[in-house]
C-alpha cells in the first residue's frame, strides 16, 4: 500500500477530521505536524508572535495528538522548521503518493500551501487540502464567495434558512504502524521555541487551560452535561469571573482540538435530552459568527491585516503612540475597567468577549491607535488566538470591518457599571484599590486628594492617573 503524509495543521483531533479521514482512504498514513520555526519570532512592535501562553497550549495540544496516536497504533512525527521545505524532503525520501491536510484560508496559511505544492510537483507529488474549519462547509453556502453578505445577520439567516451542516466524522479507531526508521521526533519544550521561563499559573484566572482533544471533551462534557451550564449561556455569557460565566471552547476550537460540528451536535443531543432554549440557540449562533469570520477572510484577504481594513477605508488616519500603546498593554491607562482586563490577559493569557470589545474601543477609539498593533498583541497574547477571528473582530472594533452600525463607540464607565457594578472584578485584578468603594471605583481618577488619602491610594504612584479625561463618559 502507498503512504501518504498527512500535516496536522489546526486540526488537532482525531475525531471529525475529514482530511485525516480522507487520507486513510488512500494509503499508510504517516501523520506529521512541524513547530514552524516563523511563528515565534519578535514582532516590529516588540514581542513574540506567539507568547507563552499560547505557546504552552499548543504544545500540550501536540503532546495529547501524539498519545491518541499512538493509542491507535500510529505515531506523530514531530519537526521544528519550515513546513514547507520539512514535508518536501519528507515526502521525498518517503515516496509518498500525496502530502494531505486541512486547508486553511488566510495569507500565510495559503502562502505555505503554495509554496509546498511547488516543491512537490517536480516529485510528482499530490497535495490535497480539505476544507474542515467550520460549521458550514465552504460548498455549502447559499452563495458565491464573493457575494458573501457585508452584514452577519443577513449572514446567519441566509446560512440558517438555505444551508445544511454536515454530519461528523467518527474517529479512526486503527492506523497502520509507522515504520520505525522514521525519527518521531522530540515535541519541543517553551525553553526549545525560546521562552527563558515556565508559564505561571495564576489562582485568578478563569480556567487552566490544557491543551488538547482530551481535555477539549472533558471541557465539553463538564459545561454541558456535568454542571448544566449551556441552559443559561445567553444571560451568563458577559461574565468576567470564573469558568461557568461562558463555554470558553474558543481556545480547543483555535488549534482544531474539537470541531464546530463536534459542539453543534452536542448541542442538538442536549435539547433533545434536555431542553432548548434562547442560551442553547445562542451558542450555535456564535459558532455562525466565528464561521463569518472565516469567510470574511477568504473573500477579503490580505484587507484583514491593513489599517485600512476590510472597508478599505483609507481616510481614517491611526496614531503610532508607543506611549500610550505600551500603558494599554500594561494594564497603566488609569482607567480601571481597562486596565483590569489587560492585566488579566497580559498574566493568563485570556480575556472575556465583553473586556475584548471594552479594550479594543478604547485603544482605537479614545487614543485612536494603530488598531493592528493591537490585533498584533492579541495574537500574541491570547491563548485563543484564532486568525480569523482575531482579525475579523478588530476589524469590527476599528470601524473598517463589517459592523452595520457606523462608528460603534463603548462607554467605558457605562459598560464598567453595567457588567462589573460592585467592582469586583476591578478589584481582582488591581489590588491596590480595594479599599475604594463600588460606586467610584471606575471613576479612580476623579477622586480627590481627600478621598484618596482615605482609600489609601495615591494617583500617580499606587495607580496611574488616567490618560483619558474619564469625566465625557458621565456626560453621555
Amino acid at each position: 500500500m502507498q503512504n501518504i503524509l498527512f500535516w496536522f495543521r489546526n486540526d488537532l483531533r482525531l475525531h471529525d477530521n475529514e482530511a485525516l479521514i480522507q487520507a486513510t482512504k488512500e494509503g499508510n498514513v504517516i501523520p506529521v505536524y512541524i513547530f514552524d520555526e516563523r511563528q515565534f519570532i519578535d514582532t516590529p512592535i516588540g514581542f513574540k508572535r506567539t507568547g507563552a501562553f499560547r505557546a504552552k497550549f499548543l504544545i500540550e495540544s501536540v503532546e495529547n495528538l501524539r498519545t491518541n496516536l499512538r493509542k491507535i497504533g500510529s505515531e506523530l512525527i514531530v519537526r521544528i522548521g519550515k513546513p514547507e521545505e520539512i514535508l518536501a524532503k519528507m515526502a521525498s525520501e518517503l515516496q509518498v503518493a500525496a502530502v494531505y491536510a486541512s486547508k486553511e484560508v488566510t495569507q500565510e496559511e495559503t502562502t505555505i500551501e503554495a509554496s509546498l505544492s511547488k516543491r512537490l510537483k517536480p516529485l510528482n507529488i499530490e497535495i490535497e487540502l480539505v476544507w474542515i474549519a467550520t460549521l458550514y462547509h465552504a460548498r455549502d453556502l447559499p452563495f458565491q464567495i464573493n457575494f458573501l453578505p457585508d452584514v452577519f445577520t443577513e449572514f446567519r439567516k441566509k446560512v440558517e434558512r438555505s444551508a445544511k451542516i454536515r454530519p461528523t466524522f467518527d474517529a479512526p479507531k486503527t492506523l497502520p504502524k509507522v515504520d520505525k526508521t522514521i525519527e518521531s521526533g522530540e515535541i519541543p519544550t517553551l525553553k526549545t521555541l525560546g521562552f527563558e521561563q515556565n508559564v505561571k499559573a495564576d489562582k485568578r484566572s478563569v480556567l487552566s487551560f490544557q491543551g488538547g482533544e482530551t481535555a477539549a471533551q472533558y471541557r465539553l462534557d463538564e459545561y454541558f452535561w456535568d454542571n448544566d451550564l449551556l441552559k443559561t449561556y445567553k444571560e451568563t455569557r458577559n461574565g468576567l469571573i470564573g469558568a461557568d460565566y461562558s463555554s470558553k471552547f474558543s481556545a480547543w476550537l483555535s488549534l482544531g482540538c474539537i470541531s464546530p460540528r463536534t459542539i453543534y451536535e452536542e448541542v442538538k443531543k442536549y435539547e433533545k435530552e434536555v431542553a432548548a432554549n434562547d442560551s442553547t440557540y445562542w451558542l450555535v449562533f456564535e459558532l455562525i459568527w466565528r464561521d463569518y469570520f472565516h469567510f470574511i477572510a477568504l473573500k477579503f484577504g490580505t484587507r484583514i491585516f491593513k489599517p485600512s481594513g476590510v472597508k478599505n477605508d483609507l481616510m481614517k488616519l491611526w496614531k503610532r503612540d508607543k506611549a500610550n500603546f505600551e500603558k494599554w498593554v500594561k494594564g497603566e491607562t488609569g482607567v480601571p475597567f481597562i486596565d483590569a482586563n489587560m492585566r488579566e490577559l497580559q498574566q493568563t493569557g485570556f480575556m472575556s468577549n465583553r473586556g475584548r470589545q471594552n479594550v479594543a474601543s478604547f485603544l482605537t477609539k479614545d487614543l485612536g491607535i494603530d488598531w493592528t498593533w493591537g490585533a498584533s498583541y492579541f495574537e500574541t497574547q491570547l491563548v485563543d488566538y484564532d486568525v480569523c477571528s482575531n482579525w475579523g473582530n478588530w476589524n469590527y472594533s476599528a470601524g473598517v470591518g463589517n459592523d452595520p452600525r457606523e462608528d460603534r463607540y463603548f462607554n467605558i464607565g457605562r459598560q464598567a457599571d453595567m457588567y462589573d457594578k460592585q467592582g469586583e472584578y476591578v478589584k481582582l485584578w488591581l489590588p491596590e484599590l480595594a479599599n475604594v468603594p463600588a460606586d467610584k471605583v471606575h471613576f479612580v481618577g476623579l477622586l480627590s486628594d481627600k478621598e484618596q488619602k482615605e482609600y489609601g491610594v495615591t494617583l500617580g504612584t499606587d495607580y496611574p492617573k488616567p490618560i483619558v479625561n474619564v469625566s465625557k463618559w458621565l456626560k453621555s
